[in-house]
């Protein structure tokens, strides 16, 4: 009998397989495409404090090996989130995770407040690191001593165990990531989106109205490998992996390279049931390896060439 479930800090999941914030709606919108309950967690789409129309179209764009996005955080707000949102998800048997967004500590600290009193949330996602939002946005997981900061502010109100979800757009993310861990996070999730840039060659104008934006996709699976790597050398606490997977052997790569958990991003736009299938295929390496839990034997056992030497 194979044991998937995995502990980050005080929260357990059944499976380590998530769906990423933004990538997912708010679950209802997947619900009769794949079997809900299968998942280890869903990470809701960012909540702000007020809500919030997004970017101007374009603001999608397909690639090759991904896709660019400048959604801009578009949401129902706080208040509809509570209203119209929760009561669907605390159906569900799954953990809940809500992702928080805001342009300054103060709105993080609204929303954590607010939240910390309605039943059927398990945790919450910190959002310090998205590249598409003029205010807040990147300037939370840019610098160290901000992360620091903002995560210590989250730590002394929120309730609820704390991730913190990180940008690959740095010079040094281990020293971010350690500066969250040294502030009372429970966790972080690596790797948001890294900014790219694609042209129409006609127009002469970017594909993206905004001109920048996020890619996502199996393109930066390796640097988002890497990224988790580098950061588990340096912090103690779990890492939720994110970035490019698509199926079993991309969230075991991650899992082997030192991934607690991994979240399934924009592969879910392809078929929202690749998480429900990465759990079962989970269980089938598991068996095929003669492993009995995820956390204690396969978790973090990547073998480096020389150590076999």
């Amino acid at each position: 009998m194979t044991n998937l479930s995995v502990k980050i800090g005080a929260l357990s999941l059944k499976n380590p397989v998530l769906v990423a914030s933004g990538t997912f709606g708010y679950g209802q919108e997947s619900h009769a495409l794949t079997n809900l309950s299968a998942l280890g967690g869903i990470i809701t789409k960012s909540v702000t404090l007020k809500p919030r129309h997004g970017n101007p179209p374009p603001r999608i764009f397909e690639l090759p090996a991904g896709m660019l996005n400048s959604i801009g955080l578009a949401n129902v707000g706080l208040d509809a989130f509570i209203r119209d949102k929760l009561p669907f998800l605390r159906t569900v048997d799954t953990t809940l995770i809500v992702n928080i967004a805001g342009s300054s500590p103060e709105e993080f600290a609204a929303v954590i407040e607010r939240l910390n009193d309605e039943p059927g949330i398990a945790a919450y996602e910190l959002n310090f690191s998205c590249p598409n939002v003029k205010e807040g946005g990147l300037g939370f997981s840019q610098n160290a001593g901000v992360t620091g900061d903002v995560t210590a502010m989250a730590r002394k109100l929120s309730k609820r165990p704390l991730i913190v979800k990180l940008t690959p757009n740095v010079t040094s993310i281990s020293d971010i990531a350690r500066a969250a861990a040294d502030s009372g996070a429970d966790a972080v999730s690596l790797i948001n989106t890294l900014v790219g840039l694609a042209v129409n060659v006609e127009s002469r104008r970017p594909q993206i109205f905004a001109g920048t934006a996020g890619y996502s996709g199996p393109g930066i699976k390796p640097v988002a490998l890497a990224k988790v790597f580098e950061v588990a050398q340096k912090v103690d606490i779990p890492i939720i992996g994110i970035g490019g997977i698509s199926n079993t052997q991309d969230a075991l790569e991650f899992l082997i390279t030192g991934a607690t958990a991994i979240e399934v991003g924009t592969a879910n736009f392809v078929d929202p049931a690749t998480g429900e299938s990465i759990v079962a295929g989970l269980v089938q390496y598991c068996q095929r390896h003669n492993l009995h839990s995820v956390q204690e034997e396969l978790v973090g056992s990547l073998a480096m060439w020389q150590e076999l030497e």
